[in-house]
């Protein structure tokens, strides 16, 4: 219950702060803006917690291209699974269980992803087009954004492996 007495991480610099802020916020105001005007869903609250992990902790596991894309996949499909054949209370319990087991199985852990299958239980209306709209072209927004920055602003290669 004390901890361990490890130290808190270092303060990252203003400067890598500052662009990952601006970039999120480029990423996100874009998905928004094409979501407005192309009247198509881009946009799931879980991509701002992507792009946290992403563009903030490029080099974790669980922030490789692999994890995004199949972790939102894995995630929407089991909301998606539980919203249209498990439409009881417990249904959103099983299809966030289903999802954490799935990704660890795939090696595609995503813990933002874990929240879709919340997301589509409160969307009944859902339909399987859902997998492509937002969840694999916003996902794979993110992950063509983080390439693009990662490799024009570090001098280490992103991603560290791709599936």
């Amino acid at each position: 219950m004390r901890g361990d007495g490890a130290a808190t991480p270092p303060r990252p610099p203003f400067r890598e702060t500052a662009a990952v802020a601006l970039v999120v916020v480029a990423l996100i105001g874009g998905l928004t803006w094409l979501t407005m005007t192309l009247e198509v869903a881009l946009l799931l609250g879980t991509f701002a917690a992507s792009s946290l992990l992403v563009f903030g902790f490029p080099d974790a596991p669980l922030s490789q291209p692999r994890s995004v894309l199949l972790g939102h996949l894995i995630g929407s499909a089991c909301g998606l699974g539980a919203a249209h054949f498990l439409p009881f209370w417990w249904g959103p319990a099983v299809a966030v269980g289903a999802a954490v087991a799935l990704m660890k199985v795939a090696r595609a852990v995503h813990p933002p992803a874990c929240s879709n299958p919340l997301i589509l239980c409160a969307l009944p209306s859902a339909s399987w087009t859902f997998l492509f709209c937002p969840t694999l072209t916003g996902a794979g927004l993110i992950v063509l954004g983080a390439l693009c920055y990662h490799n024009l602003r570090r001098d280490v290669r992103w991603p560290k492996y791709w599936f």
